[in-house]
């Protein structure tokens, strides 16, 4: 390593996920079976564990290459990061780091980096002003867009982080609005919301080490790595769980599987439905479960009976006896089964069904009678804060309604449908938005509705380290420093056990004229008229946090991570809190909104006709999106490997006269673009699969423009029934070679 922080070489070496990686072709398939490629490199110790030399230090912090934030010991050297080790305190890393996290890292020192506030002038061009400035014109157009429509048009976007999520949040309800929105349109907010419906929580975990058999329903923990969750499985593995993967493509995860079912696009919730039919038509559920803890379920049950395998064989183009030994094994080693929970992958936002593949998913699990049973699904709960003094962190004011609420009623209403605000502003009534952390215009949906939403706002900012697609856009880009460079709030996790975590300052500016987002709320809330609800310093706010939960500032600081409450204990049920109180197969809020409340039946969207290809995406183990595709160490990786190219079924590739490596047009009405291909039979082949961290449109991001194909160019505005969500894989496409000049 150098001063620049992790190389290429350390990135190929010492990654878990580029292991995953090249697992793919066969080579380290056996290194990831036996657990050991997780990690190349041993362990980071505590900081200070070991004392520090002059000129070099260590401190623990957060990653930020995706949404796990998992936790490193950077050592610094004359003020220069120098290597990062994965922190064993830390739950989600577990002294392991992946390759994005390695590489991501060097956001601190990319030519990328925004490096002062910009104005966007008339001719689409950008001037560097100063942060007076700035804070000033903005400051002065929201007040006059409250004055003439009120708080309610404004509204803001964000990916959350620890500080953001508080400080973002705070920031748009104080000036009276309550349009505060996640990314999870474009994530998981089906997911959420379906388990909203069906458990009362947002979300689950599977309980993975202590398991018999898990199923995967289009989630990779090998290409959406996790440390902890990869070695996990890998043990798992190795102590003779059954492993099943449900995916179109053959994902790397694959390797350490048992059973590839290769499913129909968009067809999970059809599997899911002939599973829940065979376990009740042959007797195989749990009735102890259902008749203490159910709600709904004699209808439920009696709505199974088309659910047959045969009909599901159809539908999904699984095997029909597939289906039938798959929900028997799973009955047969009941509690000790699980349908995991899912994050993104095949149902977190993708399909007119994603929903309803959700509650699908909790019901299954309840048939299993698996619910906080050793081996099952796991209800956990994650710290909370308690009541601060209001003297120092003052009550904020009331607000309006979302907006989103009355059109989405069922959705996830903490991130809300960010879909609304491109929504109302062609209704013009959305004003401004802020973005923070948010590369919305790229990848949330389809970007010219983006735009032509922020070209009738009146006011648009963002917040970030890069000059983004959506940055682009914007009158406003205001440069936060890297994560490397600030400290945060602590960021509670929950779990077997919950736990207090945070991010520090680990390099000094390197940028002189950024700042962290906490300087940028507050002081664009005095601009606004608005500061007295940020009259206090972010080191003072996370003392007093930590303080309710009776940790110690110095002691989290110095370790990166401290467990918090009491462990999980098994075998006592979830709150269950629905409104039933209860686990529901059956969902009044779904009746009272006009929706059917039985978990039911919903076929997607579309479906390829003709030569068509359903266009599907993923994750690589490399990259989060695109936010890492702007540095140029994970982007040699992916020229090396030819990571950008499509995959599409060896069957229809050769119908198509198409060979591996070939350049194709991919085209449909939204947009057409060229790539490579990679020829497999790894596909379904009613499929082409994209990976969706490619296709950057911003020649300011120079490592990654122009590479690959970007899968949102290709999807319709759409948004799911009373959800939201983008539904991102409800777009066919054709393939065609491209002659040879």
């Amino acid at each position: 390593m150098d001063g620049q922080g992790p190389t290429r070489r350390t990135l190929l070496v010492a990654s878990a996920a580029t292991a995953g990686l090249l697992a793919a072709s066969g080579g380290m398939a056996g290194l990831w079976r036996s657990g050991k490629a997780l990690s190349a490199a041993a362990p980071a110790a505590a900081p200070g564990a070991a004392g520090e030399s002059a000129g070099i230090r260590q401190v623990a912090s957060n990653c930020n290459a995706c949404s796990s934030k998992c936790g490193f010991i950077a050592t610094v050297k004359d003020g220069r990061l120098w290597k990062l080790q994965g922190n064993p305190a830390h739950p989600n890393s577990k002294g392991m780091l992946c390759a994005r996290g390695h590489g991501y890292a060097q956001i601190a020192y990319s030519s990328s980096r925004l490096t002062d506030p910009l104005k966007r002038g008339v001719d689409g061009s950008f001037s560097a002003i100063s942060w007076e400035q700035a804070y000033s014109e903005i400051g002065k157009k929201v007040k006059d867009i409250i004055a003439a429509d009120g708080p309610e048009a404004l509204s803001l976007i964000e990916d959350p982080r620890p500080s953001g999520k508080y400080y973002s949040h705070r920031f748009i309800n104080a000036l009276g609005s309550d349009n505060y929105y996640h990314h999870s349109a474009a994530c998981n907010l089906s997911l959420t919301s379906g388990y909203l419906s069906a458990i009362g929580a947002t979300n689950f975990s599977a309980d993975i080490g202590s398991t018999k058999i898990v199923v995967f329903i289009g989630r990779s923990y090998a290409d959406g790595i996790r440390p902890s969750s990869a070695s996990t499985l890998a043990a798992a593995k190795a102590s003779g769980t059954k492993v099943v993967i449900v995916d179109p493509r053959m994902n790397n995860t694959s390797v350490l599987a048992d059973q590839w079912l290769p499913i129909n696009p968009g067809t999970d919730l059809a599997l899911l439905l002939a599973i829940a039919h065979t376990l009740v038509v042959e007797d195989l559920y749990n009735k102890e479960f259902v008749a203490n803890e159910a709600y709904g379920f004699e209808e439920w049950a009696a709505s199974l009976s088309s659910y047959t395998p045969a009909w599901a064989a159809g539908v999904t183009g699984l095997d029909e006896q597939a289906i039938v030994t798959l929900a028997k094994e799973l009955a047969a080693a009941a509690p000790k089964a699980v349908v995991e929970n899912g994050w993104r992958g095949g149902f977190g936002c993708q399909y007119q069904n994603s929903t309803e593949t959700a509650r699908a998913i909790a019901a299954v699990n309840a048939l299993l009678g698996n619910w906080n049973r050793k081996g099952g699904a796991l209800v956990t709960s994650t710290p909370k804060i308690g009541a601060l003094d209001a003297d120092k962190f003052p009550a904020l004011p009331p607000t309006p309604e979302k907006a989103g609420l009355a059109e989405f009623p069922l959705m996830d209403e903490g991130p809300g449908s960010n879909l609304i605000v491109p929504l109302y502003a062609k209704e013009g009534k959305i004003k401004a938005v802020f973005f923070y952390n948010s590369n919305a215009v790229k990848g949330y949906a389809n970007p010219k509705s983006w735009q032509e939403a922020l070209e009738k706002m009146e006011l648009s900012v963002c917040i970030d380290v890069q000059m983004s697609e959506t940055a682009l856009l914007c009158d406003y880009v205001l440069p936060e420093c890297s994560y490397l460079e600030r400290d945060e709030l602590p960021d509670l996790l929950g779990g077997k056990q919950g736990n207090a975590c945070v991010r520090q300052k680990v390099i000094d500016l390197v940028h002189p004229n950024t700042k962290s987002c906490d300087r940028i709320y507050a002081e664009l809330a005095e601009a606004c008229g608005v500061g007295q609800y940020f009259s206090f310093t972010q080191e003072e706010l996370a003392r007093a946090q930590l303080d309710t939960l009776g940790v110690s500032y110095e002691e989290l600081s110095q370790k990166g991570a401290i467990p918090v409450g009491s462990p999980f204990v098994y075998d006592k049920m979830p709150a269950w809190k629905t409104p039933t109180g209860k686990f529901q197969f059956s969902s009044p809020a779904h009746e009272e909104a006009g929706f059917e409340p039985l978990i039911h039946w919903v076929a997607p969207l579309v479906s390829p006709q003709g030569n068509e290809f359903r266009l599907i995406g993923g994750k690589q183990s490399i990259h989060s999106h695109q936010m890492t595709t702007s540095i140029e160490a994970l982007m040699a990786i992916t020229r090396d490997y030819s990571l950008e190219r499509a995959w599409i079924n060896a069957e229809r590739a050769k119908e198509l006269g198409i060979k591996d490596g070939d350049t194709v047009t991919v085209q449909n009405s939204e947009h057409s673009g060229t790539v490579r291909v990679k020829v497999t039979e790894r596909l379904n082949p009613t499929a082409i699969w994209i990976p969706t961290h490619y296709g950057g449109s911003s020649p300011e991001l120079k490592a990654g423009y122009g590479i690959g194909l970007g899968h949102m160019d290709f999807v319709p505005f759409m948004v799911e029934p009373g959800v939201g969500s983008a539904m991102t894989q409800e777009v066919c496409v054709t393939v065609r070679k491209v002659d040879a000049q």
